[in-house]
């Protein structure tokens, strides 16, 4: 009955997406995250839609707790094929405005907890030289943007702790694979549950994608590990390329767009789901955010992007094309 996948972060947002999607296939789901009432709701829709769940509350910032989950995942489930490590935490705040245990909290839940995931799987699959690891990254990978330098600083360590990390598995000739996808701004309920010390609600950055969006992804890169990193969505490869040839412009920009695009008009209700989980007190938030009315649902560029070749093929024709009437035209 399909593959074995855990998924962390898996209680909402994109890990609750991608757990349903991967349900869909009918594999074996193990979801890990904190919220108790989350983690309910997540294995409810991964059963409805095919698959089999797994809730197991943990923690992913002790490697202890994420260790004897891998554990009970393969007892319970069987070997595990694919592991997903999406679990984070934040702060919206000005960097002074960040008290150090909270910096620390967060760089230990998004940072630490993929690399206490990915040790996890790696001591499983490396022995049966079989599996992949997909780490859900961010265009914030690459480019730091104002009130989030908790998460910016996590996401970059988790760039180079995958590159490090592949080119080891690449050393060694390893069957497992290891791949990074690259996320857009996306509607999930952290907008409404992360620490935030804004005068107003925090908001992503437009424009913005549904969940079902990264999830898709997730679940193809998955299925082809072999590609270093998958970018979701036009505003994320503008984004990485522009970091790329004009940092200071984007630096100077940011500094003018990057506090007003990140609030909406609304006063901040944060629920604060740093030191405990926001869906565990009789609430599921589920997978999507307050932000539906002003979410996509589709990405072109994911689609190009998985049709590289055929893209090319067509290109190369309409090139041939253009050349070959221009050539009868001059005649």
């Amino acid at each position: 009955m399909g593959q074995v996948v855990v998924v962390t972060g898996a209680s909402g947002g994109v890990g609750r997406a991608t757990a349903v999607e991967f349900g869909r296939r009918g594999d074996r789901v193990a979801l890990l995250a904190r919220g108790q009432d989350g983690l309910d709701g997540a294995a409810r829709e991964v059963a409805e839609a095919g698959g089999q769940p797994l809730a197991i509350p943990v923690d992913v910032a002790d490697h202890g707790q994420v260790e004897a989950a891998a554990e009970r995942v393969e007892k319970e489930l069987g070997p595990i094929d694919v592991w997903v490590n999406v679990a984070f935490t934040s702060v919206f705040a000005p960097f002074d405005e960040i008290e150090p245990s909270e910096f620390k909290r967060v760089t230990e839940v998004t940072y630490l907890g993929y690399v206490y995931g990915t040790r996890a799987a790696l001591a499983r699959m490396k022995p049966r030289d079989h599996g992949t690891i997909v780490q859900v990254g961010s265009a914030l990978a690459y480019r730091g943007i104002p009130l989030q330098s908790a998460y910016c600083g996590a996401k970059h360590a988790i760039q180079g702790f995958h590159d490090s990390l592949r080119c080891e598995l690449l050393h060694d000739k390893s069957r497992v694979r290891v791949t990074m996808v690259q996320l857009p701004a996306v509607n999930t309920p952290q907008f409404s549950w992360v620490l935030s010390r804004l005068p107003k609600h925090p908001q992503p950055v437009p424009p913005i994608f549904q969940p079902e969006v990264a999830a898709d992804a997730v679940v193809y890169a998955a299925g082809h590990p072999r590609r270093r990193e998958y970018w979701v969505g036009g505003p994320t490869a503008l984004t990485i390329i522009a970091n790329k040839f004009a940092a200071g412009l984007l630096d100077r920009y940011l500094a003018r767009t990057g506090y007003a695009s990140q609030q909406t008009d609304e006063p901040n209700e944060q629920a604060a789901n740093l030191w405990g989980p926001a869906d565990d007190r009789s609430r599921d938030y589920g997978a999507h955010g307050v932000f539906d009315d002003r979410s996509t649902a589709r990405s072109y560029q994911v689609w190009a992007s998985r049709h590289r070749a055929l893209l090319a093929t067509a290109a190369t024709a309409a090139v041939g094309g253009a050349a070959a009437y221009f050539t009868r035209s001059q005649r």
